[in-house]
């Protein structure tokens, strides 16, 4: 009975050691080659068969999944960290610049490329983090109130994201496996501007919000005044 016990415990290990090592090569290659990667590449990759994926993932819709959920629950759980606090972009910086959660970063950025439920998680959960140090700011008095905090932080988030995406989109790296390297250049090429957008403002007077307050329907307060 122990024998048999011990031996069933052994294979359940390998069975999740297994689980495991697809799913960091899947990981891997969708970040560097994008989601249209095979199965049987994957499969090469984990020195496995392709069947045995199958077996494990039912599908490759089923191993996407098991990716997803990794690479949330990972960042989640580095974001929580205070090394990481900060812009999303110096954190992902920060975590492509090691080298076994560089995969992770460009998992991130081909998953907001194609959208889908990791897409819509990722952003949510940037902009539940953005709603914090905003707030943070507002009461330190460094950051200018809103009318409407909630929708402020979203269109950061999603700003910040989208102009990193179409930046890389438009500047596409020598090395698709560089995702510290991606980053660091679109920080060099938007750093400037982003920081006088935010910190100087862009327009002299505020004739553009007078004029949107007028013709929206139920206009927020003027808090912001």
């Amino acid at each position: 009975m122990r024998s048999g016990s011990a031996n069933s415990n052994r294979e359940y290990r390998e069975d999740l050691s297994t689980r495991a090592r697809v799913r960091d090569s899947a990981i891997d290659l969708f970040a560097r080659h994008g989601f249209r990667t095979s199965v049987r590449a994957i499969a090469e990759a984990a020195d496995v068969s392709p069947g045995l994926i199958l077996h494990h993932f039912d599908s490759k819709e089923g191993l996407r999944r098991s990716c997803d959920d990794h690479v949330l629950r990972t960042i989640r759980a580095l974001k929580e960290k205070s090394v990481l606090r900060g812009s999303a972009q110096q954190m992902l910086m920060d975590m492509a610049a090691v080298d076994d959660r560089a995969p992770l970063v460009g998992y991130a950025l081909r998953s907001l490329q194609s959208g889908g439920d990791l897409a819509r998680s990722f952003i949510d959960h940037f902009v539940a983090d953005a709603e914090e140090w905003i707030a943070e700011g507002v009461a330190a008095g460094t950051i200018i109130p809103s009318r409407n905090e909630k929708a402020r932080a979203r269109f950061l988030t999603i700003q910040g994201f989208g102009a990193l995406m179409l930046d890389l989109t438009l500047n596409p790296p020598k090395d698709s496996s560089d995702f510290a390297g991606m980053i660091k250049g679109y920080i060099d090429r938007m750093g400037l501007p982003t920081a006088e957008l935010y910190t100087e403002g862009l327009m002299t007077d505020r004739s553009m919000l007078d004029a949107y307050l007028m013709y929206v329907t139920d206009p927020p307060g003027d808090q912001a005044s």
